[in-house]
């Protein structure tokens, strides 16, 4: 196997990289990559990284503006996000981007309460405003579980509205989880270990009476009681998996990765149902990390038998999809070192020998897309495998191979990627005292 620092494969990435001037061109090559497919899956290599969210907005934006892509499908909780899809569609009372993105509340806020999301859901409200009559609005939806008893309040306020005595069932049978408050990882532990039934058959039995009922409730106000149940069901579905999905979490983590990205998959095939009603072309761009939408079976983690997104829409939607990576060499992520603490601006170490990234700074080219075709000499360069590093809301350097690297084989990975050697951290909504002050150096007190 070569190394990353052979010089052979060092040339062939320096010949085969498209530089990135910051022109209104730099995409192009990117674009027609894409050509009519109805899925471009875009990653990140960490959850912290500013050129990261705005080379997927620059993107996104073009994908919208030229390809007529409908929808924005992001890692994010679906009660959350779809405040911001009311947001973008005028169909809701926020003042403004920032305020619309208040549903964000759970650790980690940074991921989408940050500027770049800011700017992007605004541009997004406003391109739909332009938009002429009977044109297509483009949305803003959640594919994650994390929202168990956000998900609850939404079923049970929807049937408030619609059926007040299914509304009174619906309450009945999600008490089973007030025991535990708020609290889904209490939830979940003692129900893995059996002190406590769980709630499995009540979220079973909530979901399928509002399946139920839905001819009902979808007579009354035309697209918009459309709109409104699935937002409902979708929620419903959301308990279902999220109960699960807690369940299983003390099993191990491939059990509980692989609930959590079908549960991904699925929604966004359900997306693409409830939008295919109206148009008969969905297209639609997805925002994940970089180990949820590059091909699972192609990394070290999908041998042990993990599953993700990428995998997924790849075998559901063949040749219709396509899947980006990004990558960095070194530079500042807004990350915490631990769940649950403040957001912190933590410094990238530059990446380890042998990796992916380490091949991408050697060629010398501060920003750069690398595409290939099945095959090709790039292709059959970059085989590997090599390490790859992944950040996601928490950082600890101090582990760093452990941590945040894993063997792949980036071609049958991606289908293109997108280098900066160096990247900056995004920048939270809310700044705390610990992101401002940034990492302390470790020369310091020493250091100049």
């Amino acid at each position: 196997m070569r190394t990353a620092s052979s010089s052979e494969l060092v040339d062939t990435v320096r010949a085969a990289a498209r530089p990135l001037a910051g022109t209104a061109h730099d995409y192009d090559p990117l674009l027609d990559l894409v050509g009519d497919r109805r899925f471009v899956l875009l990653g990140e290599a960490s959850h912290g990284t500013r050129e990261f969210y705005q080379m997927r907005a620059e993107i996104t934006r073009r994908l919208i503006e030229e390809k007529g892509f409908t929808a924005v499908a992001v890692e994010a909780d679906w009660p959350d996000a779809y405040r911001v899809n009311c947001y973008v569609r005028g169909q809701d009372d926020d003042g403004s981007a920032a305020e619309a993105l208040g549903g964000f509340r759970r650790f980690p806020t940074w991921m989408w309460r940050n500027t770049v999301v800011r700017d992007f859901v605004e541009w997004l409200r406003q391109y739909n405003a332009a938009l002429p009559p009977g044109g297509r609005p483009v949305g803003f939806y959640g594919l994650d579980l994390y929202s168990l008893y956000t998900s609850i309040e939404a079923v049970i306020a929807y049937l408030d509205k619609v059926d007040p005595a299914a509304a009174r069932e619906a309450r009945e049978r999600y008490a089973c989880f007030e025991q535990f408050g708020e609290d889904r990882q209490a939830y979940g532990w003692a129900t893995g270990i059996g002190l406590t039934p769980s709630c499995e058959q009540e979220a079973v039995r909530q979901l399928v009476a509002l399946q139920r009922h839905a001819a009902d409730y979808l007579r009354r106000d035309g697209r918009a009681a459309e709109d409104a149940y699935f937002y409902a069901e979708q929620n419903a579905r959301l308990v279902h998996d999220a109960e699960q999905y807690y369940r299983t979490m003390g099993r191990g983590r491939v059990e509980s990765w692989n609930l959590r990205d079908c549960h991904m998959a699925d929604t966004l095939d359900a997306l693409v149902a409830h939008l295919t009603r109206r148009t008969p072309w969905a297209k639609i761009v997805v925002w994940e990390h970089n180990s949820h939408l590059g091909d699972a079976r192609a990394t070290e983690l999908g041998q042990r038998g993990e599953l993700n997104v990428g995998q997924v829409v790849r075998t559901r939607y063949d040749d219709h999809a396509l899947l980006v990576g990004f990558s960095t060499y070194e530079g500042t992520v807004t990350a915490a070192p631990d769940w649950d603490a403040p957001a912190e601006r933590k410094r990238v170490r530059p990446a380890l020998p042998d990796s992916y990234e380490a091949l991408f700074h050697a060629a010398g080219c501060p920003r750069f897309l690398l595409t290939w075709q099945p095959d090709d000499p790039t292709a059959r360069a970059l085989e590997g495998p090599l390490l790859e590093r992944a950040i996601g809301v928490i950082y600890r350097p101090a582990t760093e191979r452990q941590s945040h690297y894993f063997y792949a084989r980036l071609p049958e990975q991606f289908d293109a990627v997108l280098h900066v050697d160096q990247t900056s951290a995004v920048e939270p909504l809310e700044r705390t005292a610990g992101w401002e002050a940034g990492e302390v150096p470790e020369t310091y007190p020493s250091a100049l």
